[in-house]
């Protein structure tokens, strides 16, 4: 039996999540570049700098101006720039990059110290002007991903999206120290080597590297419209926020003295893995209703709800197997619409797709729940199941009586009618598509049959 082929959909980007994404990316923009762009200029025009809280100069002058960089790259960088905008970006990365390189040359004696106070000299701190080697790593990384942020190469994306993933574990664990170091947020140490402006601006830079990443390389499964994607948003909030709660929240109960270290950890370890089992449950779940979704979609008739013609010939097959393994009576019943391309020349594609429905909705309505009811395609509807003779004419009967009923009605301007052909299995060897080829032409010959009497009636008429 040949199975008829469907394409298959591609994955492609969830337009609602990317338009959101999309938001979120120019408020945290508006929000960065003005925190760089009024930190550096505290520190390069000193009127300005005594104007600004003593809280502005724990953000060194170089920090800020790597984070201003980075933040106009990401602007210059957003879909739709134009070209000479996507160059600019890419050379505010690459400037990054460089700079941040020679500000690491801190740590090799003088010649780093003078290329850490070039910008501005840091009275406020006992090293002036010094990057730390952290806060100097982690815009490299920045920088090397917006300079490659597009790329789509199979290698070198695979290396970017690494260098992402580094980047997001570097932050993570820097928020780890910050957290479970509250004391030292405002200071900077070897627990906290950023100032708080610093770690803020860093944050917002790899929530924004990252998710305009996604549009390119392997994060692109968070935006996709598919199972996996939908999945994956639920799943990675939940993956990410999860630890570090349980962490501060079991950290502070061991400093109050409200439980021992030991009873902490069981407890925290306890709760963290049912989480975990119930997350993996609930995304179980979910994949599974959105797979069943899937699969009615692939087997049901857009039009008429009903099964296609993959949906008929895959459950009427199993049907009669079952049938044929059983001994029980097995019908396949084959109704042809009359008119329909007269219905749809005279009153307009429309109606006719109303008068499919209809018919399609009679038909569902008068045979059983256990029987597979399907649409082959155009004016072909069938309905195949387990039944004897004496059932099979009542719902014959039965569908006269409400296609009748509907005409009397008169409320569409359309009449039902339809040609019908059934037949019963005859043995064990029969296949469907034989019973199929066997009603179709008892249909057949019915339709033949009522055209000559209608000819015949309208020539008596004459």
């Amino acid at each position: 039996m040949a199975w008829p082929t469907v394409p298959l959909p591609s994955h492609q980007p969830d337009s609602r999540v990317v338009a959101t994404l999309g938001v979120l990316q120019r408020v945290c923009l508006c929000f960065a570049i003005p925190l760089a762009a009024i930190t550096l200029c505290g520190w390069l025009i000193p009127a300005v700098g005594h104007l600004l809280p003593a809280s502005f100069h724990l953000m060194r002058s170089n920090n800020a101006l790597l984070s201003l960089l980075c933040s106009l790259s990401l602007l210059l960088s957003l879909p739709r720039s134009s070209p000479r905008a996507l160059l600019a970006a890419r050379i505010m990365a690459v400037v990054t990059v460089v700079l941040s390189c020679l500000f690491l040359a801190s740590d090799f004696g003088w010649i780093g110290t003078r290329i850490n106070t070039l910008l501005a000299p840091d009275p406020y701190n006992p090293t002036p002007g010094r990057v730390s080697t952290e806060a100097a790593t982690t815009f490299i990384a920045i920088g090397l991903v917006l300079v490659n942020l597009r790329v789509s190469k199979r290698l070198l994306s695979k290396f970017i999206d690494l260098a992402t993933l580094l980047l997001c574990l570097t932050m993570m664990t820097f928020l780890s120290r910050m957290v479970f170091g509250l004391s030292h947020i405002f200071t900077v140490t070897p627990r906290n080597p950023f100032a708080p402006q610093t770690f803020l601006l860093l944050s917002i830079l790899t929530f924004l590297v990252t998710t305009r990443r996604a549009e390119y390389g392997l994060f692109s499964v968070l935006l996709s419209s598919g199972i996996g994607g939908k999945s994956a948003r639920i799943a990675a909030p939940i993956a990410v926020i999860l630890p570090f709660l349980f962490a501060f929240v079991k950290t502070s109960a061991v400093d109050f003295g409200l439980v021992t270290e030991s009873s902490a950890t069981a407890a925290s370890t306890s709760l963290l893995s049912l989480i975990a089992f119930c997350l993996v449950l609930a995304l179980s779940v979910r994949t599974d209703d959105l797979e069943r979704a899937v699969r009615e979609l692939s087997l049901r008739d857009e039009l008429t709800k009903l099964y296609n013609r993959r949906g008929f010939y895959f459950l009427a097959d199993q049907a009669l197997r079952l049938a044929q393994r059983a001994g029980s009576p097995f019908f396949v019943l084959f109704i042809d619409l009359d008119d329909l391309k007269r219905t749809n020349d005279a009153l307009g594609h429309e109606i006719g797709s109303e008068l499919l429905r209809e018919i399609a909705q009679l038909i569902e309505q008068t045979f059983r729940e256990t029987d597979v009811v399907g649409r082959l395609g155009g004016d072909e509807f069938v309905v195949a199941g387990r039944a004897d003779a004496d059932s099979v004419a009542v719902a014959i009967r039965r569908l006269e009586e409400a296609t009748g009923a509907a005409n009397d009605a008169r409320i569409n301007p359309y009449t039902i009618s339809y040609s019908l052909g059934h037949i019963f299995s005859e043995g064990d060897s029969e296949t469907l598509d034989e019973l199929l080829k066997r009603a179709d032409m008892i249909m057949y010959e019915s339709k033949r049959s009522k055209k000559r009497l209608r000819d015949e009636a309208i020539l008596a008429s004459v």
